[in-house]
């Protein structure tokens, strides 16, 4: 596997364009991709009952099975908690692009992002939309300004593309992502969208993204939020012409390799944006009894704010770090619990088998100082581990959100 330039155009046969509609002033806030031929479709959705309109949509269009040819985003406006209207304007939305391309609407999947509440600008979404299909193009820089037209409160892209080879065939998958606040685990806390020129039948697509998102966006929490808009979408047209990946095949191992690793890195960089975030928090969890309680605890830590909140001020009080483990629900003994902090300034234990260390503070707070933190808790001799990542809280994630609106 290496790592290439394009993003979600560095498979074969994607386009995108993505304009400055003004929905956001004076930045991208809109973009269409779409794929020369049909494509398999695989999705994964918010679990707040809470859900916006392009949602339902697209939840509905992926459970069809049926191909896909196209996914519009706008971003500014979430287009949620708008009713009937906001239903019609993700109609509206897929028939404007479906009559441009001459396709289906139900082949065309409909994202949105931003504040909630409010109705879309319709005249400025159509004439967006017109806009991004007149840009349509493959090159890399296109595929850089459709991870900008997504963004929010972020401060940077999130995007990336590998290429592996299967029975001597070149195999791409390109991601692009975007989230900054109202990130919490439970599937999928954000924006991400996902294409590959391998072919893939769309439910041995949707069981990789299912397998996939447990340990990738389900692993990841900056402010314990999880958003009425969140969204994972996978596209796969078979345009490298390689065999059809099958479940249980050498091929399908390599590419659920990469898979994993697309969607890992995105949910990582999403955490490195977290909105005011200061640290990226890596905790791992090995030796539980099972997978799952691993995921628990790892989890349960990277989503206490007073852990956040400790990381934020360098503070060493591995106590929070233990209590939010003995209430995940995860089974483990405490007595047999070792923490240890890691940063580039060195190593310190502060637990070992259940009693406190001895250690020393200032070197302790100058781990803790660093920029990225990683934490490892030996929960006894089990073979269940798991990886969870996050931020600290810091006064600027309460600033941010104070006035999001203005």
């Amino acid at each position: 596997m290496k790592t290439i330039e394009g993003g979600v155009t560095a498979p074969k046969d994607y386009l995108v364009g993505s304009v400055a509609a003004g929905i956001k002033k004076k930045k991208k806030d809109m973009t269409v991709l779409v794929s020369k031929t049909p494509a398999s479709v695989a999705g994964a959705f918010t679990t707040n009952v809470v859900k916006a309109a392009p949602v339902t949509w697209d939840q509905k269009i992926v459970s069809l099975k049926a191909p896909v040819r196209a996914l519009v985003v706008n971003s500014g406006n979430a287009n949620a908690c708008t009713g009937e209207q906001g239903e019609r304007d993700v109609q509206a939305m897929a028939n404007r692009v479906g009559s441009k391309l001459g396709i289906a609407d139900e082949s065309i999947l409909v994202c949105s992002t931003g504040v909630i509440g409010v109705p879309l600008p319709m005249d400025k979404i159509l004439v967006g939309i017109d806009n991004c299909l007149a840009n349509l193009d493959n090159n890399v820089q296109s595929g850089v300004d459709a991870s900008e037209a997504i963004l929010t409160t972020d401060t940077f892209t999130k995007s990336l593309a590998v290429e592996i080879e299967i029975d001597g065939v070149s195999i791409r998958i390109g991601g692009m992502a975007k989230g900054s606040g109202m990130i919490h685990p439970n599937m999928a806390t954000m924006l991400s969208f996902i294409t590959t020129d391998a072919d893939i039948d769309s439910e041995f697509l949707q069981d990789m993204l299912g397998h996939t998102v447990l340990d990738s966006y389900n692993m990841i929490s900056v402010d314990g939020d999880t958003s009425t808009n969140d969204t994972v979408l996978v596209f796969a047209n078979g345009a490298a012409q390689g065999e059809k990946i099958l479940p249980g095949t050498p091929g399908a191992s390599v590419f659920e390799e990469a898979f994993s690793y697309v969607h890992t890195e995105l949910a990582k960089m999403i955490v490195m944006d977290g909105e005011g975030a200061g640290k990226f928090i890596e905790v791992s969890v090995t030796g539980a009894p099972t997978k799952e309680d691993a995921r628990l605890m790892a989890r349960s830590v990277i989503s206490s704010n007073l852990v956040k909140t400790a990381f934020f001020g360098a503070d060493a009080n591995w106590g929070r770090m233990l209590c939010a483990m003995g209430y995940s629900g995860a089974d483990f003994d405490p007595g047999r619990v070792s923490i240890t902090y890691m940063s580039e300034k060195g190593m310190i234990a502060v637990m070992k088998e259940g009693v406190p260390v001895a250690f020393d503070e200032d070197l302790a707070k100058r781990i803790l100082q660093e920029k990225v933190v990683h934490v490892a808790a030996q929960v006894g001799t089990g073979d269940g581990d798991a990886m969870a990542w996050g931020c600290d809280l810091s006064y600027e994630y309460v600033r941010i959100n104070g006035d999001y609106r203005s």
